[in-house]
């Protein structure tokens, strides 16, 4: 590996200024650049429903925890897991410790070896159109894996973005077979930029789905549109009981392209979303909450939207994935290439973020839990705006404290 990465080409996505509503005009640009053109936006306080997913996205704080983080932390990579990935996106660790990964532009799913690094191609995805910010994106287990032995997939198609769902035999040999995809949920609108990606299981067993507005800013603040939302679904694609409405699958709005989501101890829902020009975000996410793009970005003055609960210049961050671990919220920094800490007492940062990693693996995509001092890290340089360098790309053990 190399640890002398400082000078890489900086990535210029389509960009449009967040300006108070009154002040947008019909000049604005339509596209914009926060890093990867990727944009990561929110999670949610939920896995749980009703009463039980208040607590943030509102303003509020939680009670003290007497459990909370210290201000410092440490992060520190123990391995390389294995190297060699093509523009990998996606990364769903397996029960026996084994790792899925996707490659979003090859449309492809890889088995990764645990202890050896050794990687088998399970196969294509049909219909990924891989074109711009699209192609396979984001993977998750069933929360009921071990009986069911199904693998959930976001994909760009050459008509929408969608979830679907493959069977896994891993009693097959050489690394086991897909199934054909079965489609959960179609529609979620597709554009060059901006398609969000990532999908997880909350805690309630919910399958949620951070999208993008796809360039198309308005989308954000229509609650009819399902780009620039966080969607709450049924693993079989239906609105989940107690989403603000009940016949729509639309958990929070007003995002501009969501590619982070995690859940803390709390079973609070957190999101990562990229900003335009100025202020990435990482937000604790409201049922029913608006967001406030393209109307703000980061924190404003405006009650009507909820502010973010840390906020980054687009030059350090541009966050995808993220993932909770001691206390904190880790997120991947694709421009910024860098790990961020957020330690966190409830809902309020204990200390400023903290950047680990700064330069040493180039832009960073997915970050996954791997127990519970440990990160899975997944570099994602050989994209279109990476600058590979030999062994790109690959997955990373990191401690942390």
């Amino acid at each position: 590996m190399n640890n002398g990465r400082c000078s890489r080409r900086r990535d210029c996505a389509v960009r449009r200024p967040a300006l108070p509503a009154v002040l947008i005009t019909a000049a604005l640009l339509l596209t914009a650049c926060s890093g990867d053109g990727d944009d990561e936006p929110s999670g949610t306080p939920s896995g749980a429903t009703g009463a039980a997913s208040s607590p943030s996205g509102s303003g509020g704080r939680a009670s003290p925890d007497p459990e909370a983080p210290p201000a410092k932390g440490s992060a520190k990579v123990v391995r390389t897991v294995t190297t060699g990935l093509k523009s990998p996106w996606g990364l769903a660790p397996l029960p026996g410790g084994d790792l899925l990964v996707s490659s979003r532009d090859e449309a492809t799913i890889t088995r990764i070896d645990e202890d050896t690094g050794k990687k088998t191609l399970l196969g294509s995805v049909p219909g990924v159109a891989s074109d711009g910010e699209g192609g396979l994106m984001g993977l998750a287990l069933s929360p009921t894996f071990g009986s069911d032995h199904l693998v959930y997939a976001y994909f760009t198609t050459e008509s929408d973005n969608r979830i679907v769902r493959m069977l896994y035999d891993e009693k097959k040999p050489n690394g086991g077979q897909l199934g054909a995809p079965d489609t959960v949920f179609k529609g979620i609108p597709k554009g060059y930029v901006h398609n969000g990606g990532r999908i997880a299981f909350g805690p309630d067993k919910m399958l949620y789905a951070g999208t993008g507005e796809t360039g198309d800013t308005g989308q954000a603040q229509d609650k009819k549109s399902l780009g620039g939302k966080i969607l709450r679904m049924t693993p079989e694609g239906e609105p989940a009981e107690g989403n603000p409405e009940a016949d729509s699958v639309v958990h929070s709005y007003g995002h501009r392209n969501v590619q982070g989501l995690a859940w803390d101890k709390k079973q609070r829902l957190w999101a990562a979303e990229f900003g335009q020009d100025t202020w990435d975000e990482l937000n604790a996410i409201g049922p029913g909450k608006n967001y406030g793009w393209p109307e703000v970005e980061g924190k404003g003055d405006d009650k009507s939207y909820v502010d973010p609960v840390a906020q980054w210049k687009t030059s350090d961050a541009s966050p995808s994935g993220i993932a909770w671990a001691k206390g904190s919220v880790w997120m991947a920094g694709l421009r910024g290439e860098r790990l961020w800490r957020i330690p966190l007492d409830g809902t309020k940062p204990v200390a400023d973020p903290e950047a680990f990693l700064e330069g040493k693996y180039g832009r960073l995509r997915t970050v996954e839990s791997a127990g519970t001092d440990r990160l899975w890290v997944v570099t994602n340089e050989t994209d279109s705006r990476g600058t590979p360098e030999k062994g790109d790309d690959r997955i990373l053990e990191v401690q942390v404290e």
